[in-house]
């Protein structure tokens, strides 16, 4: 053998003992052990939100050493965000980091033998398919059931476990979704058309959103080693301020759903995404755009009038007219401080073009 293949065997073998050394506890653990961690290391995981639940999730998964983590968000890190979303700091509010990226960077720090894949978009019929493409398995981390719809469709259409999980106020859910295997969560929601309660509405304590990530992250580790019968098989939901706790069966799956019964898929036919939408609760609007935006152009445009704070990923623009608008390269712009979607629609068109 010569040096330079000694040399590359011993720095191959540096690293196992490292390797080793990081994942001791976790290979311990008799359901894990060494294979178990192989499969978790090679695995690919996409988690869609980043917010308070997708945060607790990646941390999770970050340092039990999943291969590869996609994360997908399109806001960036605010102040009311530090309360429950515990990967930002101060200073991502300062840098007005998009969430994925902020994310990013502390995974990194948790973690620098892992790839981390941040996106920072807008999930949409449109591109859901090509942003989940390849995962091994899905984990919600968002706000709103339009969305966890969305996944489930994508979700049961390519064949993909579907980790559902909410939080509001104290209360929590989760479940595990398998195509071929479960119902899915159309089944259990029906349209899911009810607004219902959000963080931004009724509030949330930070326990409530560790323990229902947790819960989410330990059935993610159970399907990647492939612990199937181990999979929670109901729809867990608890109250940890009035200390109630119901663990429900899912229903079987439904010959006449649509997604799994069917196979229409609905969300995945869903209205234009360009449309103005309101972000309860958020006194935002969110409009989305067919085309790319090029921030250097605004910002050279905008500085005329308004008052801006820009980095690689967005430009904020504090407008005369008291309201915000958010502009992301991919169209997409928030206009902060009105719910009147013709006075958004109006701003956008003055400000940043039909």
């Amino acid at each position: 053998m010569d040096t330079s293949a000694a040399e590359l065997r011993e720095s191959e073998e540096q690293a196992d003992r490292a390797r080793r050394e990081r994942y001791s506890r976790q290979m311990l653990f008799a359901p894990i052990g060494e294979s178990g961690q192989r499969r978790i290391e090679a695995a690919q995981v996409a988690i869609v939100g980043m917010g308070a639940l997708g945060t607790v999730i990646a941390n999770h998964l970050a340092r039990a050493g999943v291969g590869r983590l996609r994360i997908i968000d399109r806001d960036y890190v605010e102040r009311s965000n530090l309360q429950r979303q515990m990967l930002y700091d101060e200073d991502d509010v300062l840098e007005v980091r998009p969430k994925v990226i902020a994310a990013e960077r502390r995974l990194k720090r948790i973690n620098g033998g892992i790839a981390v894949e941040p996106i920072v978009s807008h999930l949409t019929a449109a591109n859901a398919e090509e942003l989940l493409d390849g995962a091994d398995l899905v984990l919600d981390g968002t706000d709103n059931f339009g969305t966890r719809l969305l996944l489930n469709d994508v979700c049961f259409k390519h064949g993909i476990p579907f980790i559902y999980g909410g939080a509001v106020s104290s209360n929590g859910m989760s479940a595990v979704f398998v195509p071929g295997e479960t119902s899915c969560l159309r089944c259990l929601l029906g349209s899911g058309d009810s607004a219902g309660d959000t963080c931004d509405t009724a509030g949330v304590i930070s326990p409530i959103v560790d323990i229902v990530a947790s819960l989410q992250a330990v059935e993610a580790l159970k399907l990647l080693v492939g612990a199937g019968s181990a999979r929670r098989q109901g729809l867990l939901s608890m109250d940890i301020w009035r200390n109630g706790t119901l663990d429900m069966k899912l229903p079987s799956p439904s010959p006449t759903c649509p997604t799994c019964g069917l196979k229409q898929y609905p969300s995945l036919n869903a209205a234009d995404a360009a449309l103005p939408v309101t972000l309860c609760g958020r006194e935002t609007v969110q409009i989305g755009g067919r085309r790319g935006l090029d921030l250097d152009v605004l910002k050279e445009k905008l500085a005329r009038s308004c008052a801006l704070t820009s980095n690689p990923y967005l430009l904020r623009a504090e407008l005369p007219e008291g309201e915000r608008l958010v502009i992301f390269p991919d169209g997409r712009v928030l206009v902060q401080g009105t719910e009147d979607l013709a006075r958004a629609q109006s701003l956008y068109d003055r400000y940043v073009g039909s």
